[in-house]
């Protein structure tokens, strides 16, 4: 055996130990303002998540946890981001919010809910004046 063959060996070896992936969901603006419960969105999450086509059934394979106003969800790939932005909607649209609140990636493993806001451009125009 080469070192080569070594070396291969390991890389096959680490790959089946997969890491779990971690996705935030942040709520922090509308729960503050009272507009949603993340026990609700938490809830709606362990209801409509699928694996292997089945929803509800999560087993080891997801898990979802509140931490404050974020929902923390940890999860054996494959599991992807896009699909919890799909959900969140569906949430947001279910609890009739989604008009007034949109989903926003804020870095690789999460997602922010925050409003649409006229105010928001007001606040970048101000900055660029500085």
């Amino acid at each position: 055996e080469t070192m080569a063959d070594v070396r291969n060996q390991n890389k096959k070896r680490r790959r089946k130990k997969k890491a779990k992936v971690q996705y935030t969901i942040k709520c922090g603006q509308p729960v503050k303002d009272q507009l949603m419960d993340p026990l609700d969105f938490e809830k709606f999450l362990n209801e409509k998540i699928k694996v292997k086509g089945k929803a509800g059934v999560l087993g080891d394979a997801v898990h979802v946890a509140r931490e404050k106003n974020n929902v923390v969800i940890t999860a054996t790939p494959p599991f992807s981001k896009r699909y919890l932005k799909y959900l969140t909607k569906k949430f947001l649209k279910k609890s009739a919010l989604r008009d007034f609140l949109r989903v926003v990636a804020d870095s690789k493993t999460s997602y922010d809910i925050r409003y649409f806001s006229i105010a928001d451009k007001e606040d970048l125009s101000s900055d660029d004046s500085e």
